[in-house]
């Protein structure tokens, strides 16, 4: 019986493009094949002639996988430009092997509306390296209009911060909450900490005055409670929610029994990091939201990624300056950056056996596409986008400064050894980087939603 890349099955034509010798990820498996791409999407895989194309890509050695999604990213554009841009945020991602970003909505202004959303997409055009969608944020006084407004082309979706968020962001009560999960049918992305229980137990951290007391307010009661509650309230409203950055280890059974309807994002921070020591080592810079945890929970977090509970693995890049982390605890803010080493870090923890590279595919790629919708991306197979990220698994680097493209200049993984390097970074066939190189101009654009390519026909989607 011939195999799916058997020598002699591909019809020969005239590629743009062949990424010739690597070993490609397909639906099929993971195996020796080339890729040829036309007109920005994937025309053939298997054993072909490189004359036939007008550039080839040497790809020896490496592997080709379907180009990479980071589904949760905040590039601080517009109002908060000296902490990150969609430039350089872009940038970061492109240099990480990531071809597609999804941007959040609590920039100044927040995205709460068309308006706010066509200034994001005009903002890019031109100047982003990676294709993109932005959230639209969900607030009591869009709440009636979300039905519409995820809609509009260029949006990923709705975002709804259940804890601390800026300006008008916060949906704490049941009441608006419910009323937004009623507000449309697209999948709804969530940060579910319980607000009530954060207010009454700053005075934990105020009184601490040390960053190692950030989990300790944040505890996994305050995750625990907001995660509850969302599956009551979605399962009321028959709305689908997206958890992301979840962290503790009494979540992960609310979640498994609610499968049908709730889907589950964890990040490579909590996936890697562990409490007391990464605020021992790296103070305010191990700050985020939800926090870093005890090592109970990042084990119970990998447990969760090897029975099919996670779904999804993001970033969660959150950039600030180092002058700004550099504050007393509570006054730093929290987050950290992350796009560019999400894969690297995924990479080393295959090669430490934790993760298998077909997990991988499917967390960065294919499970993002299967649950937001997403139009031609997410796997390497004819007739989709030629997004690849071409990687090295068993090159050794360390992570360091001059690398970083992001504008925050820092990184909580600097100095950290990992094997697994991405190597190149291939968006609608076009290579945009490559080894650690930008090439051309950014030409970035809008991802591409079943939702709404054609909302009357949703049903239809695959």
């Amino acid at each position: 019986m011939p195999t799916p890349f058997e020598p002699g099955t591909m019809m020969p034509e005239r590629y743009d493009l062949i990424v010739k010798g690597g070993t490609v990820a397909t639906p099929s498996g993971i195996a020796p094949a080339d890729v040829a791409v036309t007109a920005g999407r994937i025309a053939a895989i298997g054993a072909l002639d490189g004359a036939a194309a007008a550039e080839v890509f040497d790809a020896g050695g490496l592997h080709v996988l379907p180009g990479a999604i980071d589904t949760q990213v905040h590039f601080r554009e517009p109002g908060h430009e000296y902490k990150e841009d969609l430039a350089t945020g872009t940038a970061a991602a492109a240099l990480g092997g990531i071809a597609a970003v999804f941007e959040m909505p609590n920039t100044s202004p927040s995205t709460l509306s068309a308006e706010a959303l066509d200034d994001k997409l005009a903002r890019a055009k031109g100047r982003a390296w990676v294709d993109h969608a932005f959230f639209m944020g969900a607030a009591a006084e869009n709440a009636a209009e979300l039905a519409r407004l995820e809609l509009l082309p260029g949006c990923c979706g709705v975002k709804i911060f259940m804890g601390s968020s800026t300006g008008s962001l916060l949906v704490e009560d049941d009441e608006t909450l419910l009323e937004v999960l009623k507000s449309g049918r697209r999948r709804v992305a969530v940060h579910a900490e319980d607000e009530d229980r954060l207010r009454e137990r700053l005075e934990i951290a105020r009184q601490g005055a040390a960053v190692a007391f950030h989990p300790e307010w944040r505890d996994e009661e305050t995750a625990r409670l907001a995660t509850e509650r969302l599956m009551a309230l979605a399962r009321r409203a028959g709305r689908r929610v997206h958890v992301l950055h979840v962290t503790t280890a009494e979540e992960i059974p609310l979640l498994a029994a609610n499968k049908d309807l709730a889907t589950v994002e964890v990040t490579p921070q909590h996936l890697t990091l562990a409490a007391p020591e990464c605020y021992d080592r790296l103070g305010t810079r191990a700050q985020m939201n939800p926090p870093i945890r005890a090592a109970r929970h990042r084990e119970a977090l990998w447990r969760a990624v090897a029975q099919g509970v996670v779904d999804v693995i993001g970033s969660d890049h959150a950039p600030h300056s180092l002058e700004e982390k550099a504050k007393p605890y509570p006054t730093s803010p929290s987050g950290m950056p992350g796009v560019q080493t999400l894969l690297p870090l995924l990479m080393d923890h295959v090669n430490a056996g934790r993760l298998t590279l077909e997990r991988l595919v499917d967390l960065t790629s294919a499970g993002p596409a299967r649950i937001y919708g997403i139009a031609g991306k997410g796997r390497i197979a004819v007739g989709y986008d030629a997004d690849l990220s071409i990687v090295d698994l068993q090159a050794k680097r360390e992570i360091t400064a001059d690398w970083l493209a992001s504008k925050c200049g820092w990184s909580p993984f600097e100095g950290r050894r990992v094997t697994g390097w991405p190597v190149a970074t291939v968006i609608r066939g076009r290579v945009v980087m490559r080894e650690a190189e930008l090439l051309g101009d950014p030409a970035g654009a809008p991802v591409r939603f079943w939702e709404t390519l054609a909302p009357e026909r949703a049903d239809l989607r695959p």
